[in-house]
């Protein structure tokens, strides 16, 4: 059965891309607080990065702001990736980065807002209400989502480091290793920051299988390199390297989103020839 990973593949196979655009509309970028200002705001990016994209990451926080108008504009961006897909003859995958979590019964709420009246791809999740809180989410079939693993921000370490057995292995870890097997239907991913490199390789080896969304890269300080070095898997894939402000603020958006699908295209080759 196709799943949002088989699409997400062939995606990466179109665009020679692991670059996941994020579609961030804050407030100060914008010429006006206005849900009106976000769409446009975002509809630029897309069409100036489509080409280099593996994938679009819009904030629904950046739009839940606005109420009803900014809902409005969240579609029409969402609509907006469909119809560059559509005219490219290829698929882009939309993560809605919302970091749901709650009961199963407000989770099956929360997944039909995002898949089927967004018509999202894949979603972020918070996963700490455990496993039947994002199975409401799996039973799209074809959907997906990312578990919030081991994250960006600098108070991350106060929870998700904490131990969890007697071994010491850390929360986000033990995290992982869930993930993993929950991982039946090819529909779960994690999101595991690039300021954490150590965390990252930890995270690989627990989660082979996974793909994993990483932030952090640029802005907050994660290192590209080390991000594809330690989070790639055998096949080369496994990493969408997350990047929002550094293509947005950019005087040249396209400029900027080619500039990093060819930079970690050359880092790829280095550390792939290395190899043989």
């Amino acid at each position: 059965m196709e799943t949002i990973f088989s699409f997400l593949s062939r995606r990466v196979d179109d665009c020679s891309s692991l670059l996941c655009v994020g579609l961030d509309p804050h407030p100060n970028d914008l010429p006006a607080p206005t849900a009106e200002a976000a769409r446009e705001f975002c509809l630029r990016i897309i069409k100036a990065t489509a080409a280099y994209a593996a994938a679009f990451k819009p904030n629904a926080a950046f739009f839940e702001m606005y109420g009803p108008e900014g809902w409005a504009a969240l579609r029409d961006v969402i609509g907006a990736v469909k119809a560059e897909s559509e005219r490219r003859g290829s698929m882009i995958p939309v993560i809605l980065d919302a970091k749901r979590g709650d009961i199963a019964s407000t989770a099956e709420a929360y997944a039909k807002s995002a898949f089927e009246s967004l018509g999202v791809h894949a979603i972020t999740l918070n996963p700490y209400l455990g496993r039947d809180s994002i199975e409401p989410f799996l039973s799209y079939k074809e959907k997906g989502v990312f578990l919030l693993c081991k994250t960006s921000n600098p108070g991350a370490a106060d929870l998700q480091d904490l131990p969890v057995s007697p071994s010491g292995t850390p929360l986000y870890e033990h995290v992982a290793h869930l993930a993993q097997g929950w991982n039946s239907g090819n529909n779960i991913g994690l999101v595991v920051g690039a300021t954490q490199p150590a965390a990252l390789e930890r995270v690989r080896a627990a989660a082979h299988d996974l793909w994993f969304l990483v932030p952090g890269v640029g802005a907050q300080g994660g290192d590209l390199e080390t991000a594809l070095r330690l989070g790639l898997r055998s096949d080369r894939r496994g990493v969408l390297v997350n990047i929002s402000r550094g293509i947005s603020r950019a005087e040249n958006p396209a400029l900027a989103a080619a500039e990093l699908r060819d930079q970690v295209l050359h880092i790829m080759d280095g550390m792939y020839s290395k190899k043989v």
